[in-house]
């Protein structure tokens, strides 16, 4: 018995592969839910190394997702928001996830869209 080829229901590759990481899926969703975090309280919310979550903020930074504010209050201090980009992104991701939930749910179909 062949088996049949048929479209895909979901064309998974839509997902972004910068924010899809677990820590930086964490990152983009404080971020997206205030306007600033600083490293130390991005830290201590998602319970990262400072190796790790300075790896992934370069990699939202570099790919234009983060802004980085450095400042002097009385000691220095990062803090980290959204880029326009960034936030779009973000929403652009969050509305994949919704139809990828959409599908999984009984009675979902890809053509309700």
């Amino acid at each position: 018995m062949r088996a049949t080829r048929h479209e895909p229901m979901f064309d998974f590759d839509k997902l972004d592969k910068v924010i899809h990481e677990k820590s930086r899926l964490g990152i983009m969703t404080l971020l997206a839910a205030r306007p600033s975090w600083t490293f130390q309280d991005l830290k201590a919310e998602l319970e990262l190394s400072d190796g790790n979550l300075v790896t992934h903020l370069r990699t939202l930074h570099e790919g234009g997702y983060v802004a980085v504010t450095k400042e002097v209050l009385d000691r220095p201090q990062t803090s980290y928001a959204l880029t326009t980009k960034g936030r779009n992104l973000f929403q652009e991701y969050l509305s994949i996830l919704e139809q990828i939930v959409k599908l999984g749910r009984p009675g979902g179909d890809s053509n309700d869209s």
